[in-house]
């Protein structure tokens, strides 16, 4: 696997790479000992899913407030999304920063969100499914976001947003 960190303290994209002969490819999409070597999580004990119906849907900006904080590794399995993170830990040189990735079944990239990152995601896709493993157990007290618009960030969605939760449309501005 090829590790690059982000412009985002401690977020890392992580490329597969193939093995590719006449039945296609094979690729490792985790590896403990390559996690560990580069200081990264290695202990995911749930795992999810999301399947997502039409192109331009949004979900996010979510994180888990402390001591509940989540490092995950998403990917996404069928599909295209534009998948953002933004660095809400107030001691981090990148606090309040923004970043965003395309991942897609087809370039394989996976994105490394560690804890104290706000995470989301709109789909560039109809029909797409992502994946999850994450580092804690849900939490649903410790549950919360910032709204995917919030000027304090500016992030910059790729297209009109579709489809979205009355949720994740309710978060408040972000204050700190």
């Amino acid at each position: 696997m090829l590790f690059t960190k982000t412009d985002l303290n401690g977020a890392w994209l992580v490329e597969p790479e193939p093995n590719r002969d006449s039945r296609g490819w094979f690729a490792r999409t985790f590896c403990e000992r390559e996690f560990g070597a580069q200081g990264l999580e290695t202990r995911f004990p749930q795992h999810s899913t999301s399947q997502n119906v039409e192109r331009g849907t949004l979900r996010g900006m979510h994180y888990q407030r402390a001591p509940h904080g989540e490092v995950k590794l998403v990917r996404c399995l069928k599909g295209a999304i534009w998948d953002v993170i933004i660095d809400l830990n107030p001691d981090s040189p990148t606090f309040k920063r923004w970043q965003g990735f395309e991942l897609s079944a087809e370039n394989m990239r996976q994105l490394y969100i560690p804890k104290g990152f706000a995470h989301g995601f709109q789909t560039l896709s109809d029909d797409c499914q992502i994946g999850y493993l994450i580092s804690e157990f849900y939490a649903p007290d410790a549950a919360t976001g910032v709204r995917w618009d919030d000027p304090a960030f500016g992030i910059d969605w790729p297209l009109p947003i579709t489809v979205m939760s009355d949720k994740d449309r309710g978060w408040a501005d972000f204050v700190g």
